[in-house]
């Protein structure tokens, strides 16, 4: 071997592996909507938005993330539009909000009715007609709750019954996962609890675990849409802050559309 020259031994060079982009479907365009709340005006604001922003080449699809009703002044008129929608060009997902779940109790006489009367129900009943003036003290007796259901029974539409009932709790499309309030860390989606599904906060919230899908959800109020590595949150409070936003997905582009 000729002196001064020095052979060096190297590992093989291994490949850059680099984190793959989120993504759904090519050709495919989803519209996420945020907690709605009785506000039908912010509604068919965001619709108007939405129909003039999507394309008609596209497979599009508008996924509402549940709480359609409660809070604001104009629940009935929310489930009027969601179950009224027609739109060809358009697949529509809605799933189900602790709040729908809160209803469909009270409806059946069960669950915690005062909390739901408490957290926006008497907004719910007021729309469809149900004097509420008995409703409004801690004490509401119980023959007070049972005229309301009653009365609330015979002025909701058959649709609108059929609608809340049939809600579907989750949706998957690519690399995303849409739900209401969120999922219990460390549990497969498959085994998620309802309860989870539509209540979660903190625990979910604060969780930096990989889902192994970016969660889409709403349930937990921000002033603005929020992203991170694991979720993207997009209730933005707009029973009160007048801002319903939705999040618009397309390959592997995320944006948003608000009121």
């Amino acid at each position: 071997m000729p002196q001064g020259i020095i052979f060096c031994l190297m590992q093989p060079t291994q490949p850059v592996i680099t984190p793959r982009s989120p993504r759904i479907g090519s050709g495919k365009r989803i519209y996420a909507v945020g907690d709605v709340h009785g506000r039908a005006d912010l509604l068919e604001k965001l619709l108007g938005l939405i129909f003039s922003d999507a394309a008609g080449n596209m497979d599009n699809s508008l996924i509402f993330l549940g709480d359609y009703i409660d809070r604001g002044p104009d629940s009935r008129r929310v489930v009027d539009v969601l179950t009224q929608f027609v739109a060809t060009d358009f697949n529509l997902i809605t799933l189900k909000g602790n709040h729908e779940e809160m209803l469909l109790q009270f409806l059946e006489g069960e669950g915690p009715m005062m909390t739901w009367l408490r957290n926006g129900g008497r907004e719910t009943l007021k729309s469809y007609g149900v004097d509420v003036a008995d409703l409004y003290q801690t004490s509401a007796t119980d023959e007070a709750m049972e005229a309301a259901r009653r009365t609330l029974r015979k002025a909701m539409p058959g649709s609108h019954v059929e609608f809340l009932a049939a809600l579907e709790l989750t949706y998957q499309e690519g690399d995303y996962l849409f739900v209401h309030a969120g999922i219990r860390p460390g549990i497969p989606v498959s085994e998620q609890k309802e309860e989870d599904l539509i209540w979660i906060r903190k625990d979910f919230i604060n969780s930096d675990a990989d889902f192994g899908k970016i969660v889409v959800h709403g349930h937990s109020i921000s002033a603005r849409p929020v992203v991170s590595k694991n979720k993207i949150g997009i209730d933005t409070g707009a029973w009160r802050s007048d801002v319903l936003s939705a999040l618009v997905l397309e390959g592997v582009e995320r944006r948003f559309l608000s009121t």
